[in-house]
């Protein structure tokens, strides 16, 4: 039998989210931090990480609140190796191929600012993500009026060159 539980992460207006899941928890955690740290200056965050043996969340940051929203979102995920990044101060593309090319990294589920469902599957071995819900459906085509303001939002959060 396998029962399907959707898990709504809980996290303040503003903050990005990113979900994966790796190996080795008991390094991991701490090394996907130094990371964090060394990709965005002045980056806030929290991470946690659920291990499989001995059963429990692991997690760090260097912001409380960030970091224990993280745990409590893992925990609520219950996946083994499952992986949550809490941040302000930095956008997911600024830390995605990081966080990516870690060793112990298998795959990043998804990374958003927006309402994150994580749609999650348990049988009697344990808990397991299938996937992500990330923010609404979209439900039209953009007009051209608003294809010029999302280049000039690119513009001013500087991502084009002059």
């Amino acid at each position: 039998m396998v029962k399907i539980e959707v898990v709504d992460i809980e996290k303040p207006e503003g903050v990005e989210c990113i979900i994966g899941q790796g190996n080795f928890s008991i390094f991991t955690v701490d090394d996907l931090a130094k990371a964090l740290l060394t990709t965005v200056p002045g980056i806030k965050f929290g991470i946690a990480m659920n291990e499989a043996k001995p059963q429990l969340t692991r997690f760090t940051g260097n912001d409380k609140e960030l970091e224990q929203l993280a745990a409590k979102n893992a925990l609520a995920i219950g996946g083994g190796h499952v992986f949550v990044v809490l941040m302000r101060k930095a956008f997911p593309i600024n830390v995605l191929n990081t966080i990516k090319l870690h060793p112990a990294v298998a795959t990043v589920y998804g990374a958003s600012e927006n309402p994150l469902q994580v749609i999650v599957a348990e049988t009697e071995l344990g808990r397991a993500v299938l996937g992500i819900v990330d923010g609404k459906a979209a439900n039209t085509i953009e007009t051209e009026e608003q294809k010029k303001e999302r280049r000039e939002l690119v513009e001013r959060i500087g991502y084009t060159i002059d």
